[in-house]
C-alpha cells in the first residue's frame, strides 16, 4: 500500500468508475480502522439496480445527519418507488447517466453543503476530516457532503486573558467556532478568510483572515509564502506553525501576538493586520506585531483614557522590574555598596549575617525555587495549583530563611520579581522576560553595574533591529526605512502612532489607523458631516 503515496504523502490512485475497485482500496486503506463506518445499497432506477456506497468515520461525523439526509432519501425513498431517469422532475442536459448524477447531486440529497470530488486523495482527505463520501457505480468521481460533529468543548469565559470589561468569550479548539466569533465582530463582506491546510500527516485547516481594503497586499503575500515554505508531518498547535513563520529562530521574542480574546483579533484585523487560525488550537495568531502590543490589554481600550494609560504604565514598569531588579540587586550589593544608604547597607548586612551563599547564590536558588513552584502549579489541578503556588511559595521561603540559607531581603526581591512578570497581559512575551532575568543576573555578576548597563545595552540592540513581516519591533520608538512615508510625513504619522503607545489616548483623538495600514485607507474615525 505504500506504493499508493508519493514523497508528500498524497494517494496517488485514481478515482475509478468501477465502484468495486474503489471499494477495495477504501478497505485496504482503512484496515483496522474500527471507527470507519461504510455501507453499501441499492437504488433502481429504469429497471435496474446501481450500487452506492458510502463511508464516514464515527465520531467526528453525524450520524443522525447522515441517516436523514443521505441513506433515507436514497435507499427508503428510491427502493419504494423506483426511479425513472425520464420522469419530469428536473430537465438536465447529456444522457441519462449524467441525469441520473446530477438527480442525486441536487435533489435527493438533501443537504446544502455538497460538492463533486475527482480526485481520490481529495475525497480521503474529506472522509478524514468529518465528511462523508458517497460513490455511485458507473461514475469516477464522488459526492462530498459536509457531515462534521467534532467531540468539542463550548465557549467558555476567557481564563488566561481575563479582563473586568469587555466580552468574556474566548476561542476553543473548533475551527469554525474561531472564525465564527471573528465574524460577528466584523460584518463586513471586505474580511477575507482564505483556507488551507497544514501537515502532511496531520493535515490541520488554517484560515488567514485580513481586512481586504486595510492589510498590504505584500503582508498577506508573505504569510502566504512561509506557510507553503515547509513540509512538515504535523501542525498541532498555533504555536508549532508560529516556529515555522518566524525568520529569526533564535531570537526569544516573539514576532507575533496570540490571544485567545476574539475581541482582541476583531481589532487587530480592523487595523490592518493579519489572523491566523489554526484547527485544535484555541490561540489566535496575528501579525505584525510589536513590543507595545503585547503590554496591551484589552481593558485599556473599555475603560476610560486616564485608567488606561495608568494601568499601560503600570505594566511598562513591571516588565522592567521583571528583567532588571535581581540583576540590579546583585551589582549594587556586591560591587557597589557604597552607593547605598547606612541604613539600608545596615539592614542588609544584618538580614545576610546568618547566611552561608553568597549573594548570587542566594539569587539562583530562590529563583529556581519560584520557577519550580510555578511550573508544578501550572501541571496540578486549579484548586491545588493555586494551593502549591501560595503555601508553597510562603512556606518553603520562610523555612529557607530560618535555615539560613537566604535572606530575607533576597526573598523580597525574587517575589517582587516574580509579581511583576505576572503583570504582563500576554504569557509568551511574560516567558521572554523571566528567561531574560537570567542573562542579567549573569552579566551584573561578572561586572557589576557596568555589566547590568551592558546586558540592558544587548537586549536593546537586538531589539531595535528586529522587525515583524517588516515593521519595526520597537515601533514608533524606532523607525526604519520600512515605514512607506514621504520624509517631510513621517514625523507626523510617528506622532499619530505615539497615542497608542504608553499613552493610550482617547478614542476620539486617534483617528487614523497605525503605519501598517494601506496608505489610503487609514482614517477609521471621523464625524458624518466629515469633519
Amino acid at each position: 500500500m505504500q506504493k499508493w503515496f508519493n514523497d508528500r504523502n498524497e494517494l496517488t490512485v485514481e478515482l475509478s468508475s468501477q465502484i468495486d475497485t474503489n471499494i477495495d482500496v477504501l478497505n485496504k486503506l482503512f484496515d483496522k480502522c474500527g471507527d470507519v463506518v461504510q455501507k453499501s445499497f441499492y437504488i433502481a432506477v429504469d429497471g435496474e439496480t446501481i450500487k452506492i456506497h458510502l463511508i464516514y468515520i464515527d465520531g467526528i461525523a453525524d450520524n443522525s445527519m447522515i441517516e436523514q439526509t443521505i441513506i433515507k432519501p436514497l435507499s427508503y425513498e428510491w427502493c419504494q418507488s423506483g426511479y425513472q431517469t425520464n420522469k419530469p422532475y428536473i430537465s438536465y442536459d447529456g444522457d441519462r447517466k449524467e441525469q441520473l448524477w446530477n438527480r442525486l447531486l441536487y435533489v435527493e440529497t438533501q443537504t446544502v453543503d455538497i460538492k463533486e470530488e475527482t480526485s481520490f486523495d481529495k475525497t480521503v482527505e474529506s472522509v478524514l476530516k468529518g465528511d462523508t463520501a458517497l460513490f455511485v457505480d458507473g461514475f469516477g468521481k464522488t459526492m462530498i457532503i459536509s457531515s462534521k460533529k467534532f467531540p468539542l468543548r463550548s465557549i467558555s469565559e476567557n481564563e488566561t486573558e481575563a479582563g473586568i470589561r469587555g466580552p468574556k468569550d474566548s476561542f476553543n479548539e473548533g475551527f469554525r467556532q474561531s472564525t465564527a466569533l471573528i465574524r460577528r465582530r466584523i460584518r463586513d463582506a471586505k474580511l477575507k478568510v482564505e483556507q488551507g491546510t497544514l501537515g502532511l500527516r496531520s493535515k490541520t485547516d488554517y484560515a488567514i483572515m485580513y481586512m481586504e481594503d486595510l492589510v498590504e497586499p505584500r503582508l498577506v503575500e508573505n504569510i502566504r509564502k512561509r506557510l507553503d515554505k515547509y513540509d512538515i508531518d504535523a501542525i498541532f498547535d498555533s504555536g508549532m506553525a508560529e516556529h515555522l513563520l518566524e525568520e529569526k529562530w533564535y531570537s526569544p521574542f516573539p514576532i507575533f501576538q496570540s490571544t485567545t480574546r476574539p475581541d482582541k483579533v476583531a481589532a487587530g484585523i480592523v487595523e490592518g493586520r493579519v489572523a491566523i487560525v489554526f484547527d485544535n488550537s484555541p490561540e489566535v495568531i496575528m501579525a505584525p506585531c510589536n513590543f507595545n502590543m503585547l503590554l496591551q490589554a484589552s481593558d485599556d481600550y473599555y475603560s476610560r483614557w486616564a485608567v488606561g494609560t495608568f494601568a499601560r504604565l503600570i505594566r511598562y514598569i513591571a516588565a522592567f522590574i521583571a528583567i532588571t531588579l535581581p540583576g540590579f540587586y546583585i551589582a549594587i550589593t556586591i560591587y557597589h555598596s557604597d552607593m547605598l544608604p547606612t541604613g539600608l547597607l545596615y539592614a542588609i548586612a544584618s538580614a545576610r549575617s546568618m547566611v552561608t551563599f553568597p549573594i548570587v547564590v542566594e539569587i539562583l536558588i530562590m529563583e529556581f525555587l519560584f520557577e519550580l513552584l510555578r511550573e508544578a502549579g501550572i501541571r496540578l489541578p486549579g484548586p491545588l495549583g493555586n494551593t502549591i503556588g501560595v503555601v508553597g511559595g510562603l512556606i518553603v521561603g520562610q523555612s529557607a530563611v530560618e535555615a539560613g540559607i537566604v535572606s530575607t531581603i533576597v526573598v523580597i526581591v525574587v517575589a517582587l520579581t516574580a509579581i511583576a512578570s505576572f503583570a504582563i497581559p500576554n504569557e509568551e512575551f511574560a516567558s521572554v522576560f523571566r528567561l531574560l532575568k537570567f542573562f542579567i543576573i549573569f552579566t551584573s555578576a561578572i561586572a557589576g553595574l557596568y555589566g547590568f548597563v551592558l546586558g540592558l545595552l544587548i537586549i536593546a540592540i537586538h531589539l531595535s533591529e528586529l522587525t515583524s513581516f517588516g515593521v519595526p519591533y520597537m515601533l514608533p520608538s524606532v523607525c526604519g526605512e520600512c515605514v512607506d512615508e514621504d520624509n517631510d510625513n513621517i514625523k507626523k504619522r510617528i506622532i499619530k502612532h505615539n497615542q497608542d503607545y504608553v499613552l493610550r489616548a482617547p478614542i476620539k483623538v486617534m483617528k487614523e489607523r497605525p503605519l501598517w495600514t494601506k496608505k489610503d485607507n487609514r482614517i477609521r474615525f471621523k464625524k458624518k458631516n466629515g469633519d
